[in-house]
């Protein structure tokens, strides 16, 4: 399991090979005097630059901040005076300061909280480690208890006396209304406590039940996981999650993540990350970044992705307000216009949600974003071993499922399911034909893009399954050319699975692109989730999943092929998703091998160098949010933002060890020239 792995990694040293230096770019003075010597000089290191030419140099001199000059360890001591500090690095590669592009700070802030820490757990397991929160946070009957990071896709296998999530968490409190958070930001589980409470559009508690699944809360069945009697299993994801009005993800906590919001800085800078994307902010959490800023502690430089939910900001007639959002996104946008460390010209928008559907559920629950053609059904059973498998699928075009379809009635009672399972295998609700949904109405999605765009804006679009891919370039090829504006910086995030036309589109836009490279690797609990729904598989075997040609293996996280067309990769961990830790070399690993350790990897195609992503973390990043005069790259006249990481992450791609890239830790991260964090072992706290 992914996360396992991730929590094992151990620290390693090796040593470090050295390139020819590059020539110095900034011709030095003859001798230093205290008013020409550099504050610092750092030497006897192997930097990757990340300019232009990607060249590597020896030594660099700062001075007021900024770097005065690249060149050889021998040129650099011209910079040395009386006062100066000098560090001689041995040997060290020194990488620019990283740019995390699609990053949720505040999620990385650790609080006193319920938290399984991404654990896989069956329903049994969960059962009891939430009822170990009820006891130890004292919740009292008729309050809520939030559970983070909960691993929504590896685990959660049922029992006989635990066959349902609401069945589980019924069992750990009766009184509580409890919630797991999915560790992806977007899946959600309830028990019956926190269901009742679910409110339809006038306002009125009528519950979330089998009967306002079909009345109050008809747009949400696809949200909404069903048991075998139709009745809700617990699992509500996405917009669904807000009909219980149960404490926000973020704003839940906020009180908490105030008091400790030195965290924020000190865990980025740790990652070596000193720039940053937080891609969603709503105007209540900028309160956080003001006080960071205020108290001198904001050592990252922050573009915040603007946040605003076009369901729930309407007129009193029931219209979107954009007047509104424009109005308030204007607002913040000039608050911050003159800031150094802190932007907000970019707006966030969710084309959809996730792809992940539930093959524990009766019937499965099938993904939910929108598909260019109707996902599988897939039948699901268990194998020689006992572990879950495909075993066939279901033929929604056959008469059977057309009667299904045109006469439900006749197939919803509960005697009329267990008849049709038992003669035929499946549940008849596996005779439903869907291709998803968008996370808003295409009408909206066009005109919040177009409107935003218009205002000069960036987008960042959050974009996960083919048909969502393609009504976000639809949007901003749309807004382009009602604006005539095609040179801002728009982009998407995460782009799971394209269609080849829909990459060339990308690429012939020059969009800018933040996948989370880690994610795209093959892991056979994981894979089970996603890749029977497009693909007809049997089994569960990584051959089976992963087929030559299949629509899925060929188009999932298609970053090569991204950039052959002309988009401009850039890196974000979405972090606190699956681990709140960023690990940016872990990314980077995986965008070099698309593959665990031990594991076969995920369409190997699509593999780039680790030249390329280093790019994606530094100057990439940097251009994508406007920052590259200023920083991204080491070059004479920028911010002194570097890092210096205890092995040679180059070297190792070129020795074919590329998989121990993700055993790199940072040393030492400098931000505007000043040392802002220290490995323990190396003398930090």
């Amino acid at each position: 399991m992914r996360d396992r792995w991730l929590r094992c990694l151990a620290v390693i040293s090796i040593a470090l090979a050295f390139q020819p230096p590059a020539r110095a770019t900034e011709a030095a003075p003859n001798s230093a005097t205290a008013s020409s010597a550099a504050d610092v000089v750092v030497t006897g290191a192997r930097i990757y630059t990340a300019n232009s030419q990607h060249t590597f140099a020896q030594a660099l001199a700062i001075r007021g901040g900024r770097i005065v000059f690249v060149g050889s360890s021998t040129e650099a001591h011209r910079w040395i005076g009386p006062r100066t500090e000098v560090k001689d690095l041995h040997g060290q590669l020194v990488l620019p300061g990283l740019f995390d592009s699609h990053i949720h700070p505040a999620g990385i802030v650790v609080v006193d909280s319920c938290d399984l820490d991404s654990a896989r757990k069956t329903l049994r397991e969960l059962t009891a480690f939430v009822r170990g929160c009820v006891e130890h946070f004292k919740v009292p009957a008729g309050g809520w208890l939030s559970v983070h990071q909960w691993n929504f896709s590896d685990g959660n296998e049922p029992d006989a006396d635990y066959p349902t999530l609401v069945a589980a968490l019924d069992e750990a409190s009766g009184q509580v209304a409890i919630q797991l958070l999915g560790n992806d930001g977007h899946h959600g589980a309830f028990n019956h406590v926190a269901l009742a409470r679910a409110r339809n559009a006038k306002g009125a508690v009528v519950g979330l039940s089998k009967a306002t699944l079909t009345k109050d809360f008809a747009a949400y069945t696809k949200f909404v996981g069903v048991d075998a009697e139709g009745n809700p299993n617990g699992a509500v994801n996405e917009d669904g999650r807000a009909l219980m009005e149960s404490p926000n993800i973020l704003m839940g906590e906020f009180e908490q993540i105030m008091k400790a919001r030195a965290q924020l800085p000190q865990r980025l800078n740790a990652a070596g990350i000193t720039g940053i994307l937080d891609a969603l902010v709503p105007p209540d959490e900028l309160p956080l970044y003001d006080a960071l800023d205020k108290e001198g502690l904001l050592t990252v430089r922050a573009t915040l992705a603007q946040f605003y939910d076009p369901e729930t900001m309407k007129t009193s007639d029931g219209r979107v307000d954009y007047d509104r959002m424009l109005s308030s996104a204007k607002r913040i946008r000039a608050k911050y216009a003159s800031n150094p460390l802190i932007r907000s010209d970019v707006v966030k928008l969710f084309a959809d949600g996730v792809l992940e559907g539930n093959p524990y559920a009766v019937p499965p629950t099938l993904p939910n974003p929108l598909s260019l053609r109707p996902y599988n059904q897939p039948i699901f059973g268990k194998d020689a071993s006992g572990h879950l498998a495909v075993t066939g699928y279901v033929d929604t075009g056959s008469a059977l499922c057309r009667q299904v379809r045109e006469q439900p009635a006749q197939f919803s009672t509960a005697e009329a399911v267990k008849s049709f399972m038992s003669a035929h295998g499946y549940h008849p609700g596996q005779c439903a034909v869907s291709t998803g949904q968008l996370q808003h109405d295409r009408a909206v999605t066009m005109e919040f893009v177009k409107r935003f765009h218009l205002a000069g804006f960036t987008l960042h679009i959050h974009a996960i399954s083919d048909g969502s891919v393609r009504t976000a370039l639809d949007a901003v090829e749309s807004a382009r050319a009602a604006d005539g504006v095609s040179t801002q910086h728009d982009g998407f995030a995460h782009v799971q699975v394209a269609h080849p036309s829909d990459v060339a589109r990308i690429g012939r836009d020059h969009l800018y692109v933040a996948f989370t490279y880690s994610w795209a690797q093959a892991e056979p609990d994981y894979d089970l989730t996603v890749v029977p729904f497009f693909d007809h598989v049997i089994g569960n075997s990584y051959s089976v999943l992963h087929p030559p040609g299949g629509y899925y293996e060929t188009n999932a996280y298609p970053v090569k092929s991204v950039k052959a067309a002309g988009a401009t990769l850039v890196a974000g961990s979405d972090a606190p998703v699956n681990t709140r830790d960023p690990q940016p070399f872990v990314n980077m690993a995986i965008a070099v091998t698309r593959r665990l350790p031990g594991q076969q990897p995920l369409n190997a195609s699509q593999a780039i160098s680790i030249q390329e992503v280093l790019d994606a973390y530094t100057i990439n990043g940097a251009r994508f949010l406007s920052r590259d005069t200023e920083t991204g790259s080491l070059e004479t006249g920028k911010s002194a933002d570097f890092i210096v990481v205890n092995q040679d992450v180059l070297k190792l791609a070129a020795e074919n060890r590329a998989g121990d890239i993700a055993k790199t830790h940072v040393v030492e991260t400098w931000f505007m020239g000043k040392k802002v964090y220290v490995a323990a072992a190396h003398g930090g706290a």
